[in-house]
């Protein structure tokens, strides 16, 4: 299927997400949660996987009370999870679903922005776990359920400096380049495999936490909200992605 004109302004139709079941990090806060409440008004099960329980519980509260199909809520610490943890997250969804129509991989941190000469050794290997060591061990516990869709979206989120190193960004940049490695290999790996689509999405600037901290003193009005960057994630999750895969979308101009 040839990529519409422009994903970043795609407007999804109304239930087009019904009957899908769609796990996504980092789903507590910024651009998961805001992915979540669209993706459930659209009529899908979203899978609510975060760090915070307390924040996972008010967008599941948020999802049901605007009428949405019920979530499923999974705690889960990406920083300390074990090989077992995967695993248990893996077979809930197994019991409860029995298969995943969409992966989205939203959850990361920042670390510290600082030169390479003075980084500290446990905040990268930290930064490297949450943002890429744990996607691939989630990834790979889930892609047996992807297989069993008809219809499955993997999506990875990286950034501008994941393809342009730039200085004092040290493990956060460094994690970001591995995404787009293993966003390439899992996209060759399953070309000949119509039902499994691979991609990633760059959102660019958008008033988040995250963002936050890395420049406090930016002026957050002129940042992008969660809610607007999310077309190109709904593109890429929905029916109307199908056949785009081993691609990398801006999400903003």
């Amino acid at each position: 299927m040839t990529v519409s004109p422009d994903p970043r302004r795609y407007a999804p139709r109304a239930e087009l997400f019904a009957g899908r079941v769609i796990l996504v990090t980092g789903a507590g806060a910024g651009i998961g949660r805001a992915l979540a409440l669209a993706l459930a008004q659209g009529g899908a099960t979203v899978a609510l996987l975060g760090r915070s329980a307390k924040k996972l519980e008010r967008v599941y509260d948020e999802i049901v009370a605007a009428g949405g199909p019920q979530p499923a809520l999974l705690p889960f610490d990406l920083e300390n999870a074990l090989a077992q943890h995967y695993d248990a997250v893996a077979s809930a969804l197994e019991s409860e679903f029995g298969r995943l129509d969409g992966l989205v991989h939203n959850a990361a941190i920042l670390g510290t922005r600082a030169p390479i000469a003075h980084f500290d050794v446990p905040t990268w290997c930290r930064v490297l776990q949450v943002n890429l060591t744990a996607e691939f061990a989630l990834t790979q516990v889930c892609l047996p359920l992807l297989e069993k869709s008809t219809d499955a979206s993997l999506l990875f989120t990286s950034s501008s400096v994941g393809t342009q190193g730039r200085a004092y960004w040290g493990a956060y940049a460094v994690s970001k380049f591995g995404i787009e490695g293993l966003a390439q290999v899992l996209a060759h790996e399953y070309e000949d495999n119509p039902r499994l689509r691979v991609n990633v999405v760059n959102p660019g600037p958008v008033r988040t936490d995250l963002r936050a901290l890395a420049y406090p003193a930016e002026d957050v009005s002129r940042l992008r909200t969660a809610a607007e960057v999310l077309p190109t994630y709904l593109y890429l999750l929905g029916p109307d992605g199908a056949g785009v895969s081993g691609q990398r979308f801006d999400c903003q101009p």
